[in-house]
């Protein structure tokens, strides 16, 4: 029988936008960079971007595909409640596709070792996960974590007081390897302090557990230890079977320091005691307690330091943050946030000595991140883990803006070049479009990027007559090639071109590029009003077709851009 493959379907899966490489636009005056290095390893060429993060993610592809080591994102939970900072909630089908959209971007800008880590509720979690397992790969599951996201029960819960969130771990390849934490000397697994030597210790029994740990496994490790009482102790069970010890016989007299001897319920326990120094790292759990990586009132608190205005609803905590890029990372590994919200990745990021990429449309990308990332760039953040990483300020960050479309339409309805782009930014734009590195040459004016050692793009909106063309190709010669874009081409056919300047390519813009993608669309958030309507077969129930009406609950706010923008890490 053959064996089906199991995919998750939903209405409009089929559906995929076809997205612009837009180009990305700095803004000197909201970059923002320490007066002076506070030390050698300061990081100043981190990026925060605003724009569209569906596009923003494509347009970071060219540059950073295959060098993010780590990506973490705090997506809408798809609710159903709305929240200040984006709508929350829409159909279930809309949310799987978007998600899918970005999955299959972040995917490809992921290192070979690296990983994604996700915050989602129950409410979506388990649909996210085969969504994962589709775009990763089933093997490539790592790990459901459980965040306890609160300190208490809420008492006017109706039914359960929920009290996690999931952080679902998936990584590229086999090569990611989660990294082992360091054992706090003040965690429960080593709550005992030995004042002889001045050391934390953990308790872990004399008498072996587990397999092999009966008497007739291994006969010579069955034998009797003199108690402080002068009773002998025997390796038997609670239940009364007989087992045997950890160590041999003649092990014990020499290190009698290392034993602990506790009596419970009438009879003797032996312990031996490891000092945290033995072991000082341990493997990441699936259950993290709110006491080791925070909680959201925790997290309310520091979003409040920076804009006590204006509170996220459920922010992360920067312990959090901390965990996740103690596990994934490295010094100077780089991190993305594609759903910035208040800047919390970007933060931790900054301090830990990661370089990142943080993308966020909302308003509070001016109004919360950067105001945030100013306190942390100044040293002037005294919250969350500042005081952990001993962190004294120093670095920075450029500030982009998402490019606007290239192709606009004129006034009669025909597709031009956007007037806003200069020069300079159209060339860039088609090489990115074309597959070239942007990368204008100081000294050969046909030189605006490259795709090899021998191969350019020239790009102008000039008309080029055959002359032109005839000096352009002796100047370059015959061991070298360029992709020329230009408006127009004069007495010559672009077949002809070719036969008669082999190390010519002509290509006529806007012409070139009309059929790549979709010009003109700037949100791809999760806004039912801004989606295609999905295709439905006719046999299925007309109120299948709800779940592309738009309504009021899901339209994103003026000047907040849409749902599927700004997490709220």
């Amino acid at each position: 029988m053959k064996k089906q493959k199991l995919e998750l379907t939903w209405i409009g899966k089929d559906v995929r936008p076809k997205l612009e490489p837009r180009i990305l636009l700095e803004d000197p005056a909201r970059s923002y960079h320490a007066k002076h290095r506070v030390t050698d390893n300061d990081i100043f060429d981190n990026r925060l971007i605003f724009g569209d993060n569906l596009l923003t993610l494509k347009a970071l592809e060219a540059e950073f595909a295959g060098k993010v080591k780590c990506v973490f994102i705090d997506p809408p939970y798809n609710t159903g409640s709305a929240f200040t900072h984006y709508d929350d909630g829409v159909e279930h089908s809309i949310w799987l596709g978007l998600m899918r959209d970005r999955l299959e971007i972040i995917r490809r800008l992921l290192a070979d070792d690296g990983s994604l880590w996700i915050t989602i509720d129950d409410n979506e979690a388990h649909y996210l996960k085969v969504l994962c397992d589709e775009v990763f790969g089933r093997l490539n599951f790592v790990a459901n974590c459980f965040w306890q996201k609160v300190y208490s029960e809420r008492m006017d819960a109706r039914g359960f007081s929920v009290s996690h969130d999931h952080l679902m771990v998936y990584q590229k390849t086999d090569k990611f390897f989660p990294l082992q934490l360091p054992k706090d000397q003040n965690a429960a697994q080593f709550g005992f302090f030995d004042e002889s030597v001045n050391k934390y210790y953990r308790r872990r029994s004399l008498r072996k557990e587990g397999s092999e740990s009966l008497r007739q496994d291994r006969p010579t490790m069955w034998y009797s230890i003199l108690a402080p009482d002068g009773s002998e102790i025997l390796p038997i069970k609670p239940d009364g079977t007989e087992g045997r010890w950890r160590w041999k016989k003649e092990n014990v007299p020499a290190n009698m320091s290392e034993l602990e001897f506790i009596q419970k319920d009438g009879r003797w326990e032996i312990y031996v005691k490891q000092y945290i120094e033995e072991s000082p790292t341990r493997p990441p759990a699936t259950f993290w307690p709110n006491e080791e990586v925070g909680h959201n009132h925790e997290a309310k608190l520091e979003v409040r330091a920076f804009n006590s205005a204006d509170v996220f609803d459920t922010p992360k905590p920067e312990r959090l943050l901390k965990r996740v890029l103690e596990i994934a990372t490295t010094q100077n590994d780089l991190v993305l946030d594609s759903f910035a919200g208040s800047g919390t990745t970007g933060a931790v990021a900054h301090k830990m000595g990661r370089r990142w990429l943080m993308v966020e449309l909302g308003e509070h990308c001016n109004t919360h991140i950067i105001p945030r990332l100013q306190k942390v760039i100044d040293g002037d953040d005294k919250g969350g883990v500042t005081d952990a990483m001993n962190w004294q300020g120093g670095g920075g960050f450029r500030y982009y803006k998402l490019a606007p479309s290239l192709i606009v339409n004129d006034r009669w309805g025909n597709p031009v070049i956007n007037p806003e782009y200069n020069a300079a930014h159209l060339a860039e734009a088609l090489c990115k479009l074309e597959g070239f590195s942007y990368a204008p040459s100081e000294t050969q004016w046909w030189q605006h990027g490259h795709s090899s050692e021998r191969d350019f793009i020239y790009v102008t909106t000039q008309n080029f007559s055959a002359d032109q063309l005839q000096t352009l190709s002796d100047e370059i010669g015959s061991e070298q090639s360029v992709l020329v874009c230009c408006a127009a081409f004069h007495g010559v056919t672009a077949a002809k071109a070719a036969e008669r300047w082999p190390n010519l390519t002509l290509k006529k813009i806007p012409k070139m590029v009309l059929a790549r993608c979709e010009w003109g669309h700037d949100d791809y958030s999760l806004n039912v009003a801004n989606l295609p309507m999905a295709k439905v077969e006719k046999s299925e129930p007309a109120a299948a077709t709800s779940v592309n009406k738009p309504s009021k609950k899901n339209k994103a706010a003026p000047g907040q851009g849409g749902l599927f923008e700004g997490g709220e890490s």
